[in-house]
């Protein structure tokens, strides 16, 4: 909702400064901050919180599907690069390289790499694990009977990245990565398709944030991979967020790391890879796809508190009993289960004046905020925001009145309601912006012209080309600041030819502006 009279709880809007707005709903929500380091940050408590949920939903659904955890080196040698020619170049420029091992004093007061301390060979930061558990599934791997090898690890990856965005591109991230190894490329795309799945559901489910999942083009694809396949969700300035990626990477890896079995004929060959990762860019993804001009909307499956209860404390004789009213709330919400896990509700004790509470936990992005006062308390009432709903028609806040037993009885299915509104809204806005008919480049460059503020993305029929054909696309692009999204899944092959190529379509691929 847009309406003049209401003041909203952030200095600058979505439609002002999209970018700035980014910036601001992170800082307000309290979410992270900057480091002494160019591109990294620190992950706040609410951030973190939210990060934290991530992986707990995460992990079970890793876990369901028989991959177990492991840890590997955070430094990988540089000849394990090496092995892998076409891998290393990928990442090449985005790689830091540990060079020595001790420090010395300059005689000037500050400290330099002692020269005596230089390393045989360097380590690189790890910027992705393939290399290091390539070598490690060398190891593992004998015969048939030991694959497949399906792991997984929590982590931090370093990319030395020269422009950087908090959540969306930061020189350290924080992810998952799982890595798996199989008897034949049939078992391999298995995994490879079952890791994408896992990543739509759980993006459409668990963030409530509507993508696209689909096959990159081959120019888009992971340095070394056969096939590359992504999850793409659109945000609210209509550029795409590559949220998730799931790659097939034939024998190449294996080749180089000599992950090799034993077939049940007594043959050596070797496996077919997999890697597959999501990172902690999917919390950009909620917030520039939920958030709003007050601020940050969690849905409620990870918000690290679901209901927060506010007392309106007068720091008076009142307030003990006030406070012993609202903890019996938050006994019985805590009691209670939604989404099939125990409601996570907060009683926010910190003294302060009620107000700015409410507009601290509004920014954050809490699902349900209850405020109580002592005229609740003597009725048997509460007042209760609901995030997805803050302004009402007449453009106050609003507070829908409850009695204390109503609520706890209908806070999981509240719950429940707000997650299935955020998704609705924001497959609604996605589906409102995909934007059809567009039949020449001519036509493709004007429509992404700078008069159109959010463009959105555009469905085009595509030949496939490859080789320097599709180079010269990639060019083409380029200039127009666009990119392939993905090929989806789930769309029929069109009629029609290829704007760019003239020949005829045999499949529909997805254009935009992307992050």
């Amino acid at each position: 909702m847009t309406q003049a009279n209401i003041k909203h709880a952030l200095t600058v809007t979505r439609e002002q400064d999209f970018a700035a707005w980014y910036q601001e709903v992170i800082s307000e929500a309290d979410m992270a901050e900057e480091s002494g380091v160019r591109g990294c940050m620190v992950i706040k408590p609410w951030g973190y919180g939210i990060w934290e949920r991530i992986q707990q939903v995460m992990d079970a659904a890793i876990k369901s599907a028989g991959v177990q955890n492991c840890y590997f080196p955070l430094f990988i040698p540089l000849s394990y690069f090496a092995k892998e020619a076409e891998h290393v170049d990928g990442f090449a420029k985005e790689m830091a390289v540990v060079t020595h091992h001790r420090l010395i004093a300059d005689g000037k007061g500050g400290l330099v790499p002692d020269p005596e301390a230089k390393l045989e060979e360097p380590l690189i930061v790890r910027p992705t694990s393939e290399t290091v558990i390539g070598a490690a599934m060398a190891r593992w791997v004998q015969s048939w009977r030991d694959l497949p090898l399906l792991t997984n690890q929590w982590a931090n990856v370093v990319r030395w990245e020269m422009r950087t965005r908090m959540f969306l591109r930061t020189s350290e991230f924080l992810w998952q990565e799982g890595h798996t190894a199989h008897a034949d490329r049939d078992d391999a795309m298995k995994e490879t398709l079952r890791a994408l799945e896992m990543y739509r559901s759980f993006s459409e489910d668990v963030l409530a944030m509507p993508v696209v999942a689909g096959e990159k083009p081959e120019n888009e694809r992971f340095p070394g991979a056969v096939s590359t396949w992504s999850i793409e969700a659109m945000m609210q300035d209509g550029k795409a967020l590559q949220a998730g990626t799931s790659h097939y990477l034939g024998t190449g890896f294996a080749e180089a790391a000599g992950i090799q079995y034993q077939n049940k004929e007594g043959q050596q060959a070797h496996c077919h890879t997999t890697s597959w990762g999501v990172s902690t860019r999917l919390i950009g993804g909620v917030i520039m796809t939920h958030g709003d001009d007050d601020g940050l909307r969690v849905p409620p499956r990870i918000a690290p508190h679901q209901i927060v209860i506010l007392p309106m404390l007068r720091d008076d004789d009142g307030d003990e009993a006030l406070l012993e009213y609202c903890e019996e709330i938050r006994e019985k919400v805590a009691d209670l289960f939604a989404f099939r896990e125990p409601v996570r509700v907060l009683l926010d004790k910190r003294p302060g004046k009620a107000t700015q509470k409410r507009w601290a936990w509004v920014k954050k992005g809490a699902p349900i905020i209850l405020e109580v006062g002592g005229r609740d308390m003597a009725s048997g009432m509460v007042s209760m925001i609901r995030r997805d709903r803050l302004w009402n028609e007449a453009g106050k806040v609003n507070f829908e009145p409850h009695t204390r037993e109503g609520f706890t009885s209908q806070a999981p299915s509240l719950l429940e309601a707000i997650q299935e509104s955020l998704h609705a809204e924001a497959t609604a806005r996605r589906d409102a912006n995909i934007v059809r008919g567009v039949d020449s480049l001519e036509a493709l460059a004007a429509h992404f012209a700078d008069g159109n503020k959010y463009p959105g993305w555009v469905e085009l029929g595509w030949s496939r080309p490859t080789g320097e054909e599709l180079e010269g696309v990639v060019t083409k692009l380029k200039a127009l600041k666009l990119t392939i999204r993905n090929t989806p899944m789930d769309l029929p092959a069109p009629s029609g030819h290829c704007i760019f190529t003239g020949k005829p379509a045999v499949e529909t691929i997805y254009v935009a502006r992307a992050y």
